[in-house]
């Protein structure tokens, strides 16, 4: 989307986030009302570099950190989500390993039968009743160099479409 811009949660705040509210609980929400599953592992810490070039010949570099996560088949059933603090000490010791980027944007990456794999934003969070709630979001792919391609916003070319569908006499 031409325009749009998105809250980026950067991996420093991430992490102060978690330490700040080590006692609580810590759910991730997918998508609208739906929660990774208790039974949740931090499986891998991913720091990725991206040296990217767009359609319109533009350059770009930047940094992020993905934390995958994978629910354990074998805790089906499991009704009590790790703790922030628990959650910390993993993430700290990746850190001694493998030094973070603390500016680098915060990606979960994560799927289940009914959800595809994808890497999602970190849109937010909530805290209520002893958890911390990390809302996730899919970003869309969209043209980087819209303004250089002359590439219009999808939603005009839609109204567009919708003018010409058959029947509609317009073609």
């Amino acid at each position: 989307m031409p325009g749009a811009t998105r809250n980026i949660m950067k991996t420093a705040e991430f992490l102060q986030t978690l330490e700040s509210n080590s006692t609580k609980a810590l759910l991730f929400e997918y998508t609208a009302g739906q929660l990774v599953g208790a039974n949740y592992h931090i499986t891998e810490v991913k720091h990725i570099s991206v040296d990217s070039v767009d359609c319109g010949a533009q350059t770009d570099a930047w940094k992020e950190t993905i934390i995958q996560l994978w629910e354990s088949p074998s805790e089906l059933g499991k009704t009590e989500y790790m703790t922030s603090h628990k959650a910390l000490e993993i993430l700290n010791q990746v850190g001694k390993m493998k030094p973070y980027d603390l500016h680098s944007e915060v990606k979960i990456e994560y799927s289940n039968s009914l959800f595809h794999t994808a890497q999602l934003f970190v849109s937010g969070f909530e805290l209520s009743h002893g958890t911390l709630l990390f809302k996730l979001a899919i970003e869309k792919t969209n043209c980087k160099a819209a303004d250089i391609c002359g590439v219009q916003d999808t939603t005009d070319i839609m109204a567009e479409e919708a003018k010409c569908a058959p029947g509609s006499g317009c073609c």
